[in-house]
C-alpha cells in the first residue's frame, strides 16, 4: 500500500494526500511536480527511474474500509535536497531513455 508520503523530498513542499501535484518513482520516491519538471527532469535522484502522479486514496468509505480514514497517509517526512549540479550529471544520459525502458 502506498505510503502517501508528506512532503516533497527536495524543496519539502507539503503534499497533502490529495494533492495532484505530488509524483512518485516506483520506489515511492516524492516530489512535487515542480521539482519533477524543472529540477530532476523526470528522472528520479535515488533510483533513476521516472515518476507518474501519485494516486489519491479516497477520502470516503465507499467500498470495504479501503479509505484514507482507515489506512491514513504517512507523517513521516523525507528532506533530501538535490544538489542540482551533481544531478545535472547523473540525469543526463538517463534522461535520453524514456522512463518504461530505463
Amino acid at each position: 500500500m502506498l505510503e502517501l508520503r508528506p512532503n516533497c523530498e527536495n524543496c519539502n513542499r507539503a503534499l497533502a494526500p490529495n494533492s495532484l501535484e505530488a509524483r512518485i518513482c516506483s520506489y515511492e520516491c516524492t516530489f512535487c511536480a515542480d521539482c519533477v519538471d524543472t529540477v530532476l527532469k523526470n528522472v528520479c535522484p535515488n533510483c533513476g527511474g521516472g515518476f507518474v502522479p501519485r494516486p489519491v486514496r479516497p477520502a470516503r468509505n465507499w467500498k470495504g474500509d479501503n479509505y484514507l480514514g482507515k489506512d491514513p497517509a504517512s507523517t513521516r517526512t523525507r528532506h533530501r535536497p538535490v544538489d542540482p549540479a551533481a544531478h545535472q550529471i547523473f540525469a543526463e544520459p538517463i534522461a535520453r531513455i524514456a522512463p518504461q525502458e530505463r
